[in-house]
């Protein structure tokens, strides 16, 4: 009997009557990405840009994420056409693609996820989860119904070039990050700097205009509520390593005094 696959995180933002709230994977553990994937929220992303998650540790996660009603999203390392085709075949369907910030880096980026004639995607499906070793009727000729693909604008060219960007055939939607778009803007580590979500803002309004879905990173609270005000459709507010770190510092703080002694009385 053919298989079905999950609907696509195009197709789930769609049908939503309200913006998608999510978090980062980072860690590279199956357990806690299964943790994560139980929490409530509506996405998680797989990070193989600035993480140590491998094609192994991806597609254990994968795995462990889909008895979830959580979008898996993976974030692949560059905009490259072999990454690419090899997180598509673990059988990603949903990708974010780095420092996009121009049409023509967009097209390159979703020429790398089509089988020709319409792209350069390799074809292994026989081979491969995507398409649970042919198990899916006509994964072939109908891959791209099941693949949402985003593009990640993170710099000021990006920026200027947000509607052509967005007005890509094959692009889903448009992720900003307000770090490297900061660094980018002259302002390291600023990522609430009013001229940054200015430009932020900006890419919302082009996205939008272009009738795709716009997200944005934000983990400061009051950032993330102006972004959703503001028209987010989708919205990252933490992370697994960021979540540890704050709480264990929590944990120090309740529990241990500044000299090193402990403030527990017993």
């Amino acid at each position: 009997m053919p298989l079905r696959l999950a609907p696509s995180f195009r197709e789930q933002l769609a049908d939503s009557d309200r913006p998608f709230v999510g978090m980062w994977a980072c860690t590279g553990s199956p357990l806690l990405a299964e943790v994560a994937a139980g929490s409530g929220l509506d996405w998680l992303l797989i990070d193989m840009e600035h993480s140590a998650n491998t094609l192994e540790s991806v597609l254990v996660q994968l795995q462990a994420v889909a008895a979830y009603p959580i979008a898996p999203l993976v974030r692949v390392p560059s905009n490259d056409t072999v990454a690419i085709k090899q997180i598509l075949d673990l059988g990603a369907q949903n990708l974010i693609v780095p420092m996009v910030s121009s049409a023509d880096e967009a097209r390159a980026a979703v020429a790398a996820t089509r089988y020709p004639p319409e792209g350069v995607r390799g074809v292994g499906s026989a081979l491969a989860r995507s398409a649970r070793w042919n198990r899916v009727d006509r994964y072939l000729q109908e891959s791209a119904q099941h693949i949402s693909l985003t593009v990640q604008i993170e710099t000021a060219a990006g920026v200027e070039a947000a509607a052509d960007i967005a007005a890509v055939d094959g692009i889903d939607a448009v992720f900003v990050g307000p770090s490297d778009l900061s660094a980018s803007m002259g302002l390291l580590g600023q990522q609430t700097h009013p001229d940054v979500t200015a430009a932020v803002e900006k890419v919302f309004a082009a996205v939008k205009a272009a009738g795709k879905a716009v997200g944005v990173n934000a983990f400061d609270p009051t950032a993330a509520d102006a972004y959703l005000a503001a028209g987010a459709d989708f919205v990252a507010v933490g992370a697994d390593v960021a979540l540890l770190a704050r709480a264990s510092e929590a944990l120090a703080a309740r529990f241990i005094s500044a000299d090193g002694t402990s403030r527990a009385s017993y």
